[in-house]
């Protein structure tokens, strides 16, 4: 059993699936996928995403805005409106949310503004963060800390930096999760940091469909793929792949309250 515990499924492309989004999820299933997390970047797009993955229990979501989404012309967020959305049953967390400094130029206050105002949400609503980092650890660690992030947690998706960023996470009492980055042959370091994340602190994601692992990389990523991230990290870690699958599992199930799903055929 895997969990894929940060995926975008409506934006996967579903060419290879005959555009149909229950081929994905079928295939997604005969992978050994049981769980997965479909995370929002973005408010305008939050209701058909709510409602493609309606049908499948298994699929839980997430309410936020990305750093680098967004426009002049789209509102804040606000703490009402992650807190609002956040109501439903299906949502275990907010995010994803952070800070991007790679791909924005100029005053980027208004990120460090937005990053607040999803960790006070996601305290008034007592669920954890999904955070997204790039070329900002200070200030993700700083805010982090200023707003009382550690009194709900949350992970440090799609991790890319060093031991030092992941073990003040950890610290706050975050979790780590590698996406499929982790298999490319550029990210030694990183598979380095892989194989220090304490196992009960550890989770695995595709970030679907972005960042496919070897043997799939530059093509579309999918949810099926996570078990290729888990048998890297299983094998620098020497453990099989089966054990590190039931602790990433667990980890994620621990983390965002999510209940075991036993699958129909028809919400497969």
């Amino acid at each position: 059993m895997f969990v894929d515990s940060h995926c975008h499924l409506d934006r996967v492309d579903l060419s290879p699936h005959q555009g149909e989004f229950s081929r994905l999820m079928a295939a997604t299933a005969a992978a050994g996928v049981t769980h997965l997390l479909c995370v929002s970047i973005d408010l305008p797009r939050y209701p058909a995403m709510r409602a493609l993955v309606d049908p499948y229990p298994q699929v839980a979501v997430s309410v936020g805005v990305h750093p680098n989404e967004g426009s002049a012309a789209d509102p804040e967020p606000t703490v009402e409106d992650l807190v609002r959305l956040a109501a439903d049953p299906r949502n275990v967390a907010i995010g994803e949310t952070g800070l991007d400094y790679f791909r924005s130029e100029g005053d980027v206050e208004w990120q460090r503004a937005r990053f607040r105002t999803h960790i006070a949400a996601a305290r008034a609503c007592a669920k954890p963060l999904i955070i997204h980092t790039r070329e900002a650890r200070e200030d993700t660690i700083r805010i982090l800390r200023e707003e009382g992030a550690d009194q709900v947690g949350g992970v440090l998706h799609c991790f890319t930096e060093d031991w030092a960023m992941a073990k003040q996470g950890l610290d706050l009492g975050f979790y780590v999760s590698f996406s499929g980055i982790v298999t490319f042959k550029t990210a030694a370091s990183l598979r380095e940091v892989a194989a220090q994340v304490p196992l009960d602190r550890l989770l695995i994601e595709t970030d679907s469909p972005y960042l496919a692992p070897v043997p799939h990389r530059g093509k579309s990523n999918e949810p099926r793929y996570v078990p290729q991230v888990a048998a890297c990290i299983a094998a620098l870690r020497g453990l099989p792949v089966e054990e590190l699958a039931r602790a990433t599992s667990e980890n994620y199930f621990r983390l965002f309250g999510v209940e075991r799903i036993v699958c129909s055929p028809a919400s497969a």
